[in-house]
């Protein structure tokens, strides 16, 4: 499961049968912090990551995509101006995302397993039309 409370138990479930085919990935080096992307999404997935510096966070501040939450939908990919988003299958981006994350503060706010990748469902055949 991703989340470790048990609030979250059911949107976990409903996540491992409707996940989305690609999730946004932010490649943080070139992310400028401009947040155009944090206002076009509609799932409000895209977190503010503070600059190094603690006594002046808003200074070299990055964005973040919480994977768990993003619907796949393009718009924050579309709309940055930085061309830094890019839109990975689902898979692929749990892999690439470390890699791409210079500062992160997602998994730091929150104590939670990483999504597992389920294993392939054989389809139900559906009975003949009639």
């Amino acid at each position: 499961m991703p989340f470790l409370e048990p609030k979250y138990q059911k949107a976990a479930e409903l996540r491992s049968s409707r996940r989305p085919k690609q999730l946004a990935v932010i490649n943080q080096g070139g992310c400028t912090g401009c947040m155009v992307c944090v206002d076009f999404c509609p799932v409000d997935c895209i977190k503010t990551v503070p600059g190094p510096d603690p006594d002046n966070p808003n200074v070299h501040k990055l964005v973040e995509v919480d994977l768990p939450f993003c619907i796949g939908c393009t718009l924050c990919a579309k709309y940055c101006p930085w061309e830094t988003i890019e839109m990975i299958s689902f898979q692929d981006a749990y892999e690439v995302a470390p890699d791409w994350t210079l500062r992160n503060i997602i998994e730091k706010q929150w104590d939670r397993e990483p999504v597992q990748v389920e294993v392939e469902r054989k389809r139900r055949a559906r009975p003949p039309r009639k």
